[in-house]
């Protein structure tokens, strides 16, 4: 992972922990689960072209925690930011989650 993916990634985790209080009442990992869930999620809504502001829309009847959509806005202009041969080939999910689990 480049360095300046990197600080992004640890930059838009900071937010989103520090946007949701009510995440410190999960579990850790499950908490990191989620939020590599949503990060996956509108990773592949710009795979599959949805434009930047349709994209809470198209993610409302996702399998997470109503209070994990509050991430959305934070991530998605991070991975709308990058060029799209890098959101088809990284794992954005992945990093997210090793990087929320060290913190």
């Amino acid at each position: 992972m480049t360095p300046v993916l990197r600080l992004v990634v640890c930059a838009a985790l900071a937010a989103s922990v520090s946007a949701i209080p009510a995440l410190a009442n999960t579990t850790k990992a499950k908490d990191c689960g989620y939020q590599s869930d949503v990060v996956a999620a509108v990773q592949a809504a710009r795979v599959a072209r949805v434009g930047e502001r349709k994209v809470p829309a198209h993610l409302k009847d996702a399998e997470w925690p109503e209070k994990y959509n509050a991430v959305i806005p934070l991530v998605t202009p991070w991975v709308y930011g990058m060029k799209m041969s890098e959101v088809k080939s990284a794992d954005l999910a992945g990093a997210w989650k090793e990087l929320c689990l060290s913190q």
